[in-house]
């Protein structure tokens, strides 16, 4: 095993001492599972959500990632039915052609995808998206975006957001220390799809400012904290980010592209991304960089 050193994950910093002690506690609950053992280490830790629920799949995620780095070792996962990654259909029925105004389709309705909804989003995300579906990492909601008659017209995910982006950082003009702190406040458009069915014109910028406004009250009632700006990244190569310029998101440059190299000196090409923000609050900034940001927009003074 390695020498531990300071890592930030997830959106919080880990000093050395709490890297020996998550080392510690993989050796003394060895017997334990490994989501058991991401519980106890999230408690130790106070590693929890602001709504008091413990981040045990985030950490579950950190625990995996430092075995692969041979800083621990993790006991043999129980048998639990089918392994490895869940694959997800395409097979899925093309959707019908909608061409219309959207004052033919309102009221456009965003419903949140529940468990009942959950296969078909994927399927749509996976056989109609260029990135296809991957599982999210910690904090995220998925949507339907439906006609007024109940018709799906597109599909969204919001997640957490990247650790570090060079102009959007920039921008917020905050230090190391307050994003390590309230990166959280921040939410990452990290999938929009409307269906190639449809073709409405406006639609997508349409859809983008209601979901912005719906997002706020809805990632309040799950997380118990009022994001303060949205982000995106789009790909440079494919889009030009039209429809984040027509709601009104705010464009902020681009990636390097190029090349990252992560921990394990492996290199990864990266293509160049435009960069989006959206603020939620017109003093986002100065709030992002707070010690204490309010969970609330109505807890903002103006």
């Amino acid at each position: 095993m390695i020498d531990p050193e300071p890592i930030t994950y997830s959106g919080r910093s880990f000093s050395c001492e709490e890297l020996s002690l998550i080392q510690q506690a993989t050796r003394d609950c060895a017997g334990l599972g490994v989501t058991e053992i991401a519980r106890t280490i999230c408690e130790w830790l106070d590693w929890k959500r602001p709504n008091g629920q413990l981040k045990n799949h985030e950490c579950r995620l950190l625990l995996e990632r430092l075995q692969r780095e041979r800083f621990l070792t993790l006991p043999p996962l129980r048998p639990s039915g089918r392994r490895g990654p869940r694959q997800v259909s395409t097979d899925v029925d093309t959707p019908p052609v909608i061409q219309a105004t959207i004052a033919q389709l309102e009221p456009l309705l965003l419903t949140l995808v529940d468990a009942s909804d959950s296969r078909l989003w994927r399927q749509f995300i996976e056989r109609f998206h260029y990135l296809g579906c991957r599982v999210p990492v910690g904090a995220h909601l998925r949507y339907f975006v439906k006609s007024g008659n109940g018709q799906i017209l597109a599909c969204l995910l919001w997640t957490s957001p990247a650790w570090k982006i060079a102009a959007r950082d920039r921008w917020i003009g905050w230090n190391a220390e307050q994003q390590a702190r309230n990166l959280q406040y921040i939410v990452n458009n990290g999938r929009f799809l409307i269906l190639p069915s449809v073709q409405v014109k406006g639609l997508a910028s349409t859809i983008l400012a209601r979901s912005a406004r719906q997002l706020a009250h809805d990632w309040r009632q799950h997380y118990g904290y009022t994001p303060l700006l949205l982000e995106t990244l789009v790909d440079a190569e494919r889009f030009r980010g039209t429809c984040y310029r027509a709601a009104n998101w705010i464009y902020l440059g681009q990636t390097t592209g190029g090349t990252r190299t992560d921990r394990l000196r492996v290199s990864n090409p990266k293509t160049a991304k435009l960069i989006f923000v959206l603020p939620l609050h017109r003093r986002a900034q100065q709030l992002l960089c707070l010690n204490d940001p309010p969970s609330s927009l109505s807890q903002a003074t103006e």
